[in-house]
């Protein structure tokens, strides 16, 4: 496939997975639509891995994508005309780093999320993580049972559990999209001719 066309095939898929991952991060907040003290959501979803991650650090590198595959030219170094010589495609394999690195941070913290389990009220209108201290051979995420001690917020462990793991998959997907978007990236730039298209 064309470098051109594959740049602008990723740049488009990239959108709508920044979009979920950004509106699963926000929903993390509100656990069954409650609105919750500070002090009572779960400490990783501070990290921002949805927003900042698998977003912003997504988003940057896929308007980039669509820039650089524009011009449908396959291999093509330049870009655009307006690009300057060899700078699109170099900043292309470069930004989709940064959005390989957005991807990875998002699942990393997404899969300590999961191990992890949420924070919850465990009867004594105390907050506290009674899971984190499980080993993985017994870890809440395989004995369905042990999800009762959270009494408060409501159903909070399965809501963690779906979104975090839609953290987790979106964060990957982008990941291998955007690191296959710095091997095309960097094969056109590499090998890649600087021919216009003639009118």
């Amino acid at each position: 496939m064309c470098t051109g066309k594959c740049s602008k095939c990723i740049g488009i898929t990239l959108f709508p997975l920044a979009a979920c991952a950004i509106v699963s991060n926000i929903l993390l907040y509100f656990p069954n639509g409650r609105v919750l003290q500070l002090g009572e959501i779960t400490d990783l979803v501070w990290f921002f891995h949805g927003i900042l991650g698998a977003g912003i650090l997504v988003i940057l590198p896929a308007f980039m994508m669509l820039g650089a595959g524009g011009a449908g030219c396959c291999a093509n170094r330049c870009g655009r005309p307006w690009a300057g010589a060899e700078s699109s495609m170099l900043v292309s394999v470069v930004l989709a780093l940064l959005g390989f690195a957005g991807g990875a941070y998002c699942a990393v913290i997404s899969s300590l999320g999961l191990i992890g389990g949420p924070l919850c009220d465990t009867g004594d209108g105390e907050y506290l993580y009674p899971f984190r201290n499980d080993t993985l051979g017994d870890n809440y995420l395989f004995n369905q049972t042990a999800w009762s001690i959270c009494k408060e917020p409501e159903n909070i462990i399965l809501w963690n559990i779906v979104l975090f793991s839609i953290l987790l998959a979106i964060g990957v997907i982008e990941a291998i999209l955007c690191f296959i978007q710095f091997i095309s990236g960097l094969t056109g730039f590499i090998c890649g001719t600087c021919m216009r298209k003639r009118k």
